[in-house]
């Protein structure tokens, strides 16, 4: 206690750092009014003399995006699981310039693709890289009609696949009294545009006929024949074996209509016996057995995408 000398009225003492304390509280009042000044400002954060950058407004920040989504995944990953070889392969093969992404030769480790949009070449050859979507072959036996399923109680074509993919479809029809190759996808884009006859998709076809081949039929073929609904010509014709009465022919055409080389065949004096497709585009039949299916390759889905313009 100490004593007002002009009164005599005792006072409290005075802490030696009250004064301070007070300015301090002072200060740290008038620091929080400037606070609350800025936060019913611009709303861009608070400033203070010890921050080294001013704080960015959200609507400023770069968008994060998702590690495998927007920036996709690193293009050795993505041909890896397509088969194309290990990842040191695939790195060994951009190296030496064998990959191209959406026609661009690839000159850089570590591209980034995204797999639902991009294109990718190997060796100038388009490889399938989606997972979603899968194509199949299948030699389809004499007797059985292109159909997944039939009212009649007839063998399908759908009887063969079963519950082999959810979705598939086949692409276009072979007679039922024709063989060979058909194709079958789940990709809906991909057969519309092989069957449809814009695209001008060739077919090849084996077949057996009655009677000896003229010398100038090929040329005849080529040049065109004129049936009912039109006329028809062949891209190649080729003899390729005769005997006792008997001559096998291979055709390549890119009609798709009804009957198409049984009609054209008859209409020059050559009645097939026996027909197989043996080709559609550049997929092969080769050696599969009849009522065989198989999965195509990327390699194969690729090139027909290609064909068409996927």
């Amino acid at each position: 206690m100490s004593t007002d000398q002009s009164t005599g009225t005792p006072t409290p003492d005075e802490h030696p750092g009250s004064r301070d304390d007070q300015h301090l509280a002072d200060t740290h009042d008038t620091h929080d009014d400037a606070q609350d000044d800025d936060a019913q400002g611009d709303g861009e954060g608070v400033w203070s003399e010890d921050m080294e950058l001013a704080p960015v407004h959200p609507g400023d920040r770069a968008p994060v995006e998702d590690e495998e989504g927007r920036q996709g995944e690193r293009l050795q990953k993505v041909l890896a699981r397509a088969g194309v070889g290990s990842r040191r392969v695939v790195e060994d093969m951009i190296d030496e310039g064998r990959i191209a992404v959406d026609g661009k030769t690839v000159l850089v480790q570590g591209m980034r693709v995204d797999p639902r949009t991009v294109q990718i070449s190997v060796d100038g050859s388009r490889i399938e890289i989606r997972n979603d979507r899968v194509t199949y072959a299948m030699n389809k036996p004499y007797g059985v009609i292109t159909a997944m399923s039939d009212d009649r109680g007839r063998a399908t074509v759908g009887d063969m696949v079963g519950d082999l993919a959810k979705g598939l479809v086949h692409v276009g029809r072979l007679d039922q009294d024709t063989e060979g190759l058909l194709l079958l996808t789940t990709d809906g884009e991909l057969a519309h545009r092989l069957a449809h006859p814009s695209y001008e998709v060739s077919k090849t076809y084996m077949a057996q006929v009655s009677g000896s081949v003229p010398r100038d039929l090929g040329k005849r073929l080529r040049h065109g024949v004129e049936l009912e609904d039109g006329p028809v010509r062949v891209d190649s014709f080729q003899l390729m074996d005769t005997h006792a009465g008997q001559s096998v022919v291979e055709l390549v055409l890119h009609e798709g209509r009804k009957h198409i080389v049984r009609r054209l065949l008859a209409e020059v004096g050559l009645p097939v016996t026996r027909l197989v497709r043996t080709a559609v585009g550049p997929v092969q039949l080769a050696r599969m057995r009849t009522g065989v299916i198989r999965r195509l390759s990327r390699a194969e889905v690729g090139a027909l995408q290609e064909l068409v313009g996927l």
